[in-house]
């Protein structure tokens, strides 16, 4: 299988930081592993650290499609071998204070287009993407998995949406979603937008079976 014979994408929203533990890096990496063997390429944030890092690289290393959008902003202006990326992992797995916010671009990592803004990188993952994946992660990856969840409600789009619940890491937003559906704010069909997984293999089999909810707003929209 070659990244061009990939008929699907998947676009996967985590943490460009590891987190605390092993575990959130094994999953990544194990989540980069199946997509590839299931012939789904992926398309992401760019870079080479963290999870980001870690689901890219599985991903390309099976010979599957990888395709990460980064602003500019973000990007390490000094090209770094794979050795020097390899480093910059340790340290921030020592801690993510390390993280300084822009990273390295490396081949083996997939391709890399660098566009101007957030917006525009937001745009093209959506587009480029046949379904989306949230793993663990801050403030970006929150915003990115409430966005594209928003767009389905409003019916921008009609794609799977699967939160990978590592490690019980959204047991607390998944009962906060439930209890905005409890107070009303969210009706309980688009309560369902969100498929939940807690395995690589879960993630798989709620990608290939989700069902888009009834309920969801019936929106005509131009200029997508």
């Amino acid at each position: 299988m070659t990244g061009q014979e990939t008929t699907k994408r998947i676009c996967v929203f985590c943490g460009s930081s590891f987190g605390r533990g092993a575990n959130f890096a094994e999953k990544a990496t194990e989540l980069g592993v199946i997509l590839a063997k299931n012939d789904y390429g992926l398309v992401y944030g760019g870079g080479t650290t963290g999870l980001m890092g870690c689901v890219a690289k599985a991903v390309a290393s099976n010979g599957s499609y990888v395709h990460g959008i980064i602003p500019d902003a973000l990007v390490s202006k000094e090209r770094k071998n794979l050795d020097e990326i390899e480093k910059m992992n340790h340290d921030l797995k020592e801690s993510v204070s390390n993280h300084k916010g822009a990273t390295p671009l490396n081949d083996s990592y997939g391709k890399t287009t660098i566009v101007p803004d957030m917006h525009t990188r937001k745009r093209m993952m959506a587009q480029e993407a046949d379904g989306f994946v949230a793993m663990p992660g801050g403030f970006g990856t929150l915003e990115e998995v409430m966005e594209i969840t928003t767009w389905s409600q409003l019916g921008i789009h009609a794609k799977p949406i699967v939160l990978f619940n590592i490690d019980h890491y959204y047991d607390e937003f998944i009962l906060f979603l439930e209890n905005c559906v409890k107070r009303g704010f969210i009706s309980p069909e688009n309560g369902n937008i969100i498929a939940v997984a807690t395995t690589p293999e879960e993630v798989i089999e709620r990608l290939k079976t989700y069902k888009v909810p009834e309920g969801r707003f019936n929106l005509t929209w131009r200029n997508q």
